[in-house]
């Protein structure tokens, strides 16, 4: 393969299209500029660009320190897996957090792009799925837990708590009226309970947390 293959787009930044370095015929190296900061970067097959049959482009993140001091060191930099684009899928945005500004270059990076068989991207891709599934599980079972470590109650809970609240207080003002005597609650009766519910929550934020089922 000859001739640019990828076009790269860190996010306001011109396009990238010529590789930094190509280290072997089916790997190559994008550095990133640094002069500005930069959170995502787009990154495709050029127009009129097919990767050889039964492969896919996996695509990799590092600093320019990482490489640079694996260079020295001759091994391989640790690069950290980002995606992959391929057949039925020539682009991708990933999230790269660049907070460069230009005063360090050891802290930009480098995009590594490497063509593998499609057999090895997928499944480095199903790893990362899996990752990202395990980490947000964990994200969410530590956001749904209070500082006391005990679990909050679901909104469910909560609405149903504010549904029995309401209720207690509403059922001492109900009283009849038609014909075929229909239990209703006044009007004044609700805005007093709404009154009193708001105060309370001011005053008490988390009671409904506390509240027994």
């Amino acid at each position: 393969m000859s001739g640019p293959l990828f076009g790269l787009i860190p996010a306001g930044l011109p396009l990238i299209t010529e590789p930094t370095s190509t280290p072997s015929p089916t790997s190559l190296l994008y550095a990133l500029p640094s002069q500005r900061a930069f959170s995502h970067l787009v990154l495709f097959l050029l127009p009129g660009v097919s990767l050889p049959a039964g492969t896919a482009a996996s695509i990799y993140l590092a600093t320019a320190a990482q490489v640079a001091a694996a260079e020295q060191s001759g091994t391989p930099p640790p690069f950290k897996f980002l995606g992959a684009i391929g057949p039925g899928k020539e682009s991708a945005m990933f999230k790269v957090g660049n907070t460069s500004n230009g005063t360090d270059p050891s802290h930009s990076l480098v995009i590594g792009v490497s063509i593998e068989a499609e057999g090895d991207v997928a499944q480095k891709l199903q790893e990362l799925n899996a990752n990202k599934s395990a980490s947000g599980g964990q994200q969410q079972s530590s956001g749904s837990r209070s500082g006391s470590g005990q679990q909050q109650p679901s909104t469910v809970v909560l609405a149903q708590r504010i549904i029995q609240n309401a209720f207690n207080f509403l059922t001492g003002f109900s009283g009849s009226a038609g014909p075929g005597g229909v239990e209703v609650v006044p009007l004044k009766a609700f805005e007093d309970w709404w009154r009193k519910f708001e105060n309370r929550v001011r005053n008490d934020p988390s009671f409904l947390e506390r509240q027994s089922d």
